[in-house]
């Protein structure tokens, strides 16, 4: 029994840590980085979506509610000054009562008349016109520019002017314009011309354009245009007769 215990040898049993590893962290470590652990699965992140971006528009009530109200301030405007305009228009008519002048061709002497062997007529004429203003609170200038005219048929026989002067209110004047020219008739005219006076009745166009300026009070308006025209019928052309206006109708018209 001795020898039995003198055989068994001293055994030392150490006691570590129970939760300590089995290999050696060194060797962990060193396999770790052998090789390497693979990264967790995860699911890849969702398609990225692009939302577009609406940007608003400027309001524009404001801007729109400006122009309606200039619109509207101007048509307001219009409508004041056609309205007074015609207010205006109105009291003057009362007040001054205006009536339109009346013309008329009272005489017409031939102090020249002659066709050539060319068909060439040459003409002079003195035409008396009566111009009559019923008017008593309005005058009439008869101003530099006018122009007078004595046609047959399409052809134009001689041109005068009517003279300056003022008529005034409730007047009656007189004038006595010249006229002189030649034109070639041609060989139809002269002959139609020739027949009318056989017969004792040539018709004649006399037109007048005679720029005037009326005087309303005291207030003289701007230049406007008188128009006459007088429609003739004559029973001769030939100088030194005695010539009868058999018809007269004349028309006249203010133009602004």
């Amino acid at each position: 029994m001795a020898d039995l215990q003198n055989k068994i040898y001293p055994y030392e049993v150490e006691t570590g840590n129970p939760s300590a590893p089995l290999v050696p962290s060194a060797a962990a470590r060193s396999e770790d980085k052998l090789e390497p652990t693979a990264p967790p699965l995860t699911q890849p992140p969702p398609p990225h979506r692009t939302i577009p971006v609406t940007h608003a528009a400027a309001p524009k009530k404001k801007r729109s509610c400006c122009c309606c109200r200039f619109l509207c301030w101007t048509i307001l405007i219009l409508i004041l000054l056609a309205v007074a305009v015609a207010a205006t228009a109105g009291i003057l008519y009362l007040v001054f009562d205006p009536k339109i002048p009346k013309y008329s061709v009272d005489r017409l002497q031939i102090t020249a008349f002659s066709v050539d062997a060319n068909l060439t007529a040459k003409a002079a004429f003195d035409l008396t016109v009566t111009a009559r203003n019923p008017n008593k609170r309005i005058g009439i200038y008869y101003v530099d520019g006018s122009q007078l005219n004595v046609w047959y048929e399409e052809t134009r026989l001689c041109t005068g002017w009517f003279p300056v002067f003022y008529q005034g209110h409730r007047n009656t004047t007189t004038v006595t314009v010249k006229l002189a020219g030649e034109a070639e008739l041609g060989r139809e005219l002269s002959s139609a011309l020739e027949q009318q006076q056989q017969t004792g009745s040539v018709p004649l166009l006399f037109k007048g354009d005679v720029p005037v300026k009326v005087k309303v009070g005291a207030l003289k308006l701007w230049k406007m245009k008188a128009r006459v025209r007088c429609d003739l019928v004559v029973n001769s052309l030939t100088a030194g007769n005695s010539i009868n206006i058999k018809t007269s109708n004349c028309k006249f018209r203010l133009k602004l």
